[in-house]
């Protein structure tokens, strides 16, 4: 049986102050609670800023990482972070998160005693790791949205994918994020007019000015092919 596996790594981490630290680590516990009650995954965070998520239902799993993705870049930094580390502050802004999806079998999985062990997540984690910015003086971000698994013709279709997806999610306003992920959450765009305070024509917007059609598309072919 195949899992999919996603790891984590909030980018430039190491630069926020400890205010926005311990905010950052309510906020991935609030993120996880989210996608726990709506999806029934199993995640943790560890260390502050890495992130481990199990999808029961592969096929969820981009729909859960972009959910992830745009989650981490509404959450605020101070201005002292800001004055203190710009440029790092700046990725964080821009970035916000470096993830990766593993697809393969878990030899092991009891998520009752937190016991996470096999193929999938040795594909997400070392993935992760191999694309990690931490202690760089000089931080060169190309992506930060990832597939590991070992068909060689799935990595190619879904990295190209993901590719094209992180253009969109590098370029999306904090409030455009706000909108994708309550969207992906499965909330329509009047439930989230009521939460976020704002008209539904506002919200409309933003959704179009986002990409939200391609993102929905990629999210269900993704969904289909996985489950098929």
């Amino acid at each position: 049986m195949n899992y999919s596996v996603i790891s984590g790594d909030i980018i430039s981490s190491s630069s926020l102050t400890a205010q926005d630290k311990s905010e950052l680590e309510k906020q991935l516990a609030k993120l996880l609670a989210d996608l726990k009650q709506h999806f029934n995954v199993f995640g943790r965070v560890l260390k502050g800023d890495y992130i481990e998520c199990v999808v029961p239902e592969t096929g969820r799993a981009l729909q859960l990482c972009l959910a992830m993705k745009s989650f981490v870049k509404t959450i605020p930094i101070s201005a002292e972070t800001l004055k203190a580390h710009k440029h790092r502050a700046k990725l964080f802004k821009e970035y916000g998160i470096r993830l990766a999806i593993g697809y393969g079998p878990l030899e092991r999985y009891q998520p009752e005693k937190g016991i996470v062990d096999g193929e999938a997540i040795y594909l997400s984690g070392r993935t992760i790791n191999t694309k990690s910015t931490h202690d760089k003086e000089r931080i060169v971000i190309k992506n930060t949205l990832f597939f590991a698994s070992k068909d060689e013709a799935m990595n190619k279709k879904w990295t190209a994918m993901l590719e094209l997806l992180d253009v969109l999610f590098t370029k999306a306003t904090q409030r455009q994020c706000e909108v994708v992920y309550l969207k992906l959450l499965g909330h329509n765009e009047e439930a989230i007019s009521k939460k976020l305070g704002i008209d539904q024509s506002v919200v409309n917007r933003h959704s179009t000015n986002v990409g939200w059609n391609a993102i929905e598309t990629a999210v269900t072919y993704f969904h289909e092919s996985l489950n098929s």
